[in-house]
């Protein structure tokens, strides 16, 4: 299992991304032997050592295989389920650390560190899927995720623990299937030591937490979610990683995955250490984990974590507290380097993924193509559409008038990437407050304001992303240690809010108009955006197709109901009302259009015809012709 020729070339110029086949523990088809193969070509001796030698640390010498800094062993006896670790003295001082293997399959439950030897054969059932998933995760295909945190969804009935993934795997894809999202986004599954951290401290960057379960279990969740039609993404964290003593940092006693000044190699926001993109051989660790879970787990796309953390060096540093490339800026260019890789390589291989990144900045070209100068991502958060919207909900709605822009503005640079608008975790946690909470006004308006908001997020073109919980309501942030409320689905309002996000998502669905053209300027266009005094928007989405209907969307984000309303439409005739943010059956006040309006011959917005509309107070309502 150890690197040939091929391997080494690939693995020394950063391009290997099936490390998982050679290095770490590999059971050998048709023997009791594992072989043994891990990195530490700063080490003047390895041992690996574990349940099979009483963990006695030089029990097993490994021996390394000449220049490559490769270290193996093969070992008769070991079945799977045995833990292990390396023993590794460096050849510079002293120093000696007893390691974690980085490529392990498997890990010991947390706070124990110790790696577990583990075959991942399995019997895969989502085929249908898998032919599919091409068209399923199209740019063009309704998308609109569920982010989760797989530990705090639910717990076991009458128990203080989690759900593990077996049990997780058919309630959460009944649940999923009743909203009617498309994906689920895992918060990352990947081992990491403290739960606190929502696993955004990875230290197994080869290994599903066991927390919940061995990975075949794993395997079965994300089977049975795609046999359920339901894709699965994972949240994957390449910008840095703990400095626990087991983990990667200082791993053969040098800075062997991580920078050695600190003014390159430590988080300052983090308190963690950052991988060396300049080293070759840690772009092929990075790239070949991102490989694994797309390969080994079927994974539909990777969410890349902190990624304008990767991009500059300066990133969240004073003068003096970071060091300039070769060319004075402040751009890493190792990491620019190992992105594009990583994009290329992923849709090279896995053509039917998609990649998302979590990039908070004005860098261009996030989702465009490498070979037109982008950083190749199929898609870009919108970071500035959730902080001007939440911005704007906050408001008082006497005082939306005068910031009507803080909604009107996205549209300016829309179509500069291929969005999506998250309303993440990291909205409802650290003193942010619930959605429900950041609302303004009393119960029944804040509840009101929250179905706005919804409504307007699935009116908007790009990809949805909502936060689970949030189709709760919860008027308290969210809290890892506690599963979601779902005793608030006994309170009406509550369950109305839940109701809702399943109608916007299966609308989203049923539309073409609403998901087709999310990313092309031909698929919105602003009806009105002048009745800033009334706080009224109303825009239009169009279809791809010429045969298809436009979806209207006329928003008022005043508690004042307004009568004989007058929106210009493009189609005469008679317009059905898809959705009403109002509706008694979602808590609302009940306020509507009876169903269906006639347009009248009234030239209103530049067109011929006009609907003379109810508009509820505090709503999101959804007409198309009939």
């Amino acid at each position: 299992m150890i690197l040939g020729d091929d391997d080494l070339w690939l693995f020394n110029e950063g391009n290997h991304t099936r490390l998982y086949e050679r290095l770490g523990a590999h059971v050998l088809p048709g023997t009791d032997e594992v072989s043994f193969a891990v990195w530490a070509p700063n080490a003047r001796r390895v041992s690996v050592f574990g349940d099979f030698n009483e963990w006695d640390p030089r029990g097993c010498p490994m021996e390394v295989e000449g220049p490559s800094g490769i270290w193996h062993r093969r070992v008769a006896g070991i079945p799977p389920g045995t833990r292990y670790k390396y023993r590794i003295e460096s050849r510079h001082d002293e120093y000696f650390a007893d390691k974690a293997d980085p490529f392990a399959f498997h890990a010991e439950q947390p706070p124990n560190t110790a790696s577990v030897v583990w075959d991942l054969g399995y019997e895969w059932g989502d085929g249908d899927w898998m032919a599919s998933r091409r068209e399923r995760n199209a740019l063009g295909a309704p998308m609109s995720i569920y982010e989760m945190h797989l530990g705090s969804w639910r717990h076991a009935p009458g128990e203080l623990r989690s759900l593990n993934y077996r049990e997780l795997a058919p309630v959460l894809a009944r649940y999923l299937n009743e909203l009617g999202f498309t994906h689920v986004e895992l918060l990352p599954v990947m081992e990491h030591p403290f739960y606190g951290s929502w696993g955004y401290q990875t230290t197994g960057y080869f290994a599903p937490t066991s927390r919940f379960g061995p990975p075949q279990d794993f395997m079965e969740l994300v089977d049975v979610l795609h046999q359920h039609g339901i894709g699965v993404l994972l949240d994957w964290v390449p910008s840095h990683f703990p400095a626990d003593a087991h983990s990667l940092g200082y791993f053969d006693g040098t800075h062997l995955y991580e920078h050695a000044d600190p003014r390159q190699g430590r988080h300052p926001d983090w308190d963690s250490l950052i991988f060396n993109y300049d080293r070759h051989e840690v772009r092929s660790f990075l790239l070949s984990s991102a490989h694994f879970w797309l390969d080994r787990y079927h994974a539909d796309g990777l969410r890349v974590d902190a990624v304008a953390s990767m991009l500059y060096l300066d990133y969240s540093r004073e003068d003096g507290e970071w060091i300039p490339n070769e060319h004075g800026g402040n751009e890493n260019l190792g990491a620019l380097r190992f992105i594009k890789r990583l994009n290329e390589s992923a849709y090279g291989d896995f053509p039917d993924v998609q990649t998302f990144a979590e990039e908070s900045t004005a860098w261009p070209m996030v989702s465009r193509p490498t070979d037109v100068g982008g950083l190749g991502f199929g898609m870009k958060w919108d970071m500035g559409w959730m902080h001007d919207t939440l911005q704007y909900f906050e408001r008082e709605p006497i005082h939306r008038r005068f910031h009507q822009d803080e909604l009107t503005f996205r549209m300016v640079y829309a179509w500069n990437e291929n969005f999506c608008l998250p309303l993440s975790h990291d909205e409802v946690v650290h003193g942010k407050r619930s959605l429900l909470a950041k609302m303004p006004g009393d119960r029944w308006q804040q509840l009101a304001n929250l179905r706005a908001m919804f409504g307007y997020l699935y009116g908007q073109p790009g990809k949805k992303l909502l936060f689970m919980g949030s189709e709760l309501a919860p008027p308290g942030e969210w809290n890892h240690d506690h599963q979601l409320p779902w005793e608030l689905l006994d309170d009406p309002g509550h369950a109305g809010i839940h109701s809702w996000i399943a109608h916007l998502n299966h609308l989203h669905r049923a539309e073409p108009a609403l998901h087709d053209l999310d990313f092309e300027p031909r698929g919105f266009e602003w009806v009105d955006t002048s009745d800033s005094a009334s706080s009224v928007l109303a825009f239009l989405r169009h279809p791809s197709k010429a045969d298809g209907r436009p979806v209207l969307v006329v928003c008022n984000f005043t508690p004042v109901p307004r009568q004989h309303y007058t929106v210009g439409v493009p189609a005469p005739g008679r317009w059905v009302e898809l959705a009403n943010s109002d509706a008694e059956v979602y808590g609302g006040s009940g306020w509507g259009n009876l169903g269906a309006v006639e347009t009248t011959e009234v030239k209103r917005h530049g067109r011929p015809q006009a609907l003379e509309l109810a508009l509820p107070p505090l709503s999101v309502t959804f007409l198309a012709p009939a």
